[in-house]
């Protein structure tokens, strides 16, 4: 059976660090040519020819920290429903976090999950095993070609997976030929931080307080313990959802290859800050907590000097229900990842990153630190993951009836941007095209080099 073609041409190709004018072929899941300029007239012969009409031509965008919620908490997301967020947004692949109900803590919640998602997903898809203080056997057995690495907690999560100890990260540092990738909260000092705010204020507090609890030394002392241990036990470490300026003397600049020690920020960090949180509220609220503005500008240098490696969107949707509440009792987290790129992009827009700066970040980086097969460049032999985008489009403002999300709702509701993703290709299928969702369109299992 004859492979299907596409021409993708009259687009600005962004990839490895140029910006051109150029097209790309596609034949069946995979990446056939690519070049600047414009095609020979040959490669049009019995292909499918989109005039991207100057719009900018991404590789798809890599989300490696996302709770989909399934299985258990369904009832505001799941792999089907947030996949369609996600290719809306030019997300192709992504890798879900373990903190599901029943936790992602053995090979067989594992395996279920794949199947899950091989039925349902329209992105590309991959899991985290979560670590918790006695699950060591099953880390050591788990096929870490099928699996990111091991996710651990040091600050409080459900089912069990709060990992304080060092004796226990030593462990499996030791045993798991793995990358370990850490969610870096001190909870022991939360925890006084807590019990000092609400013996001083009671606990009936303003989401002002969320940065006061879940401070600069919550998480400095985690990231600090955690990144000497992982160079102790010579060990790949990767920093999740750095959020204070104090993290960032713990990392070193340049491309990830070779580093030790890489890192991850999130949109949320790098475009809003404390001063928001009296008209956003807990929409907002995340953990680590969003701080200051001082904090938000360094990590903005830090995306641009390497010191940050990659921007993931810690997507975590709630119902706006349960969302409300105080600084104590309103849920943590937000749904980032139909819009990530969007808000990336605008902030290129006003001149705060590259562009080359954000496909590195979400595209690229996210495969070499990952060790993921063929995807995150647009390279002839590669998975045609592809997204394009209207770099200027009329300006719009995004509602949060716009959200695919089941939760409904988006942090950026308000916010007016002039660049919209219009189509995103999943291995060489539309997925998604100018509003139209492509549903029968299902994503790969990604596979993995292990990070020892």
């Amino acid at each position: 059976m004859e492979q299907k073609r596409t021409l993708i041409h009259n687009v600005i190709v962004v990839n490895e660090g140029t910006a051109n004018l150029g097209y790309v072929l596609t034949q069946g899941e995979f990446i056939a040519t690519t070049g600047a300029g414009d095609p020979d007239p040959s490669m049009m012969e019995g292909a499918e020819v989109i005039d991207g009409g100057g719009r900018l031509l991404l590789p798809g965008v890599i989300d490696t920290h996302v709770h989909f919620r399934d299985p258990g908490l369904t009832h505001k997301a799941d792999m089907a429903t947030e996949s369609r967020a996600a290719v809306a947004g030019g997300v192709t692949s992504f890798i879900d976090m373990p903190n599901t109900k029943p936790p992602t803590v053995n090979r067989r919640a594992l395996a279920d999950k794949l199947k899950r998602a091989s039925e349902v997903s329209l992105a590309n898809y991959g899991f985290f095993i979560g670590a918790t203080a006695d699950n060591l056997e099953e880390l050591k057995a788990t096929d870490y070609t099928k699996c990111a690495g091991v996710k651990l907690f040091m600050g409080s999560s459900t089912g069990g997976m709060l990992v304080d100890s060092l004796t226990v990260m030593e462990r499996i540092m030791a045993e798991v030929p793995a990358l370990m990738a850490v969610h870096a909260e001190d909870e022991a000092l939360l925890r006084a931080n807590r019990e000092a705010v609400v013996s001083r204020y009671g606990e009936e507090l303003e989401m002002e307080f969320h940065p006061v609890i879940r401070n600069h030394q919550v998480c400095m002392k985690a990231s600090q313990r955690a990144v000497e241990t992982a160079r102790k036990m010579n060990h790949r470490l990767h920093l999740l959802h750095v959020s204070t300026a104090d993290e960032l003397q713990l990392l070193e600049p340049g491309a990830p290859e070779g580093k030790l020690i890489t890192a991850e920020t999130c949109p949320q960090y790098l475009a809003f800050s404390d001063e928001q949180y009296s008209m956003l509220g807990a929409r907002i609220k995340c953990n680590p907590a969003i701080k200051r503005p001082a904090d938000r500008d360094a990590l903005r240098e830090a995306v641009k000097d390497g010191r940050i490696d990659t921007i993931a969107t810690d997507h975590a949707p709630h119902l706006l229900e349960e969302k409300r509440g105080t600084a104590l009792t309103a849920v943590s987290g937000m749904p980032l990842i139909q819009f990530s790129l969007t808000l990336m992009l605008q902030m290129v827009e006003e001149g705060l990153f590259d562009i080359r700066d954000v496909v590195t970040k979400m595209c690229h980086n996210p495969a070499i630190i990952y060790g993921i097969d063929r995807r995150g460049f647009i390279r002839p032999g590669y998975y045609a993951d592809l997204v394009m985008v209207d770099n200027d489009c009329e300006p719009y403002t995004i509602t949060d009836a716009w959200a695919l999300s089941r939760c409904g709702w988006t942090p950026l509701s308000g916010l007016t941007v002039n660049n919209k993703v219009d189509f995103t290709m999943v291995n060489g299928e539309s997925a998604y095209r100018f509003g139209v969702l492509f549903s029968s369109v299902r994503g790969k299992a990604l596979r993995f080099t292990p990070k020892e």
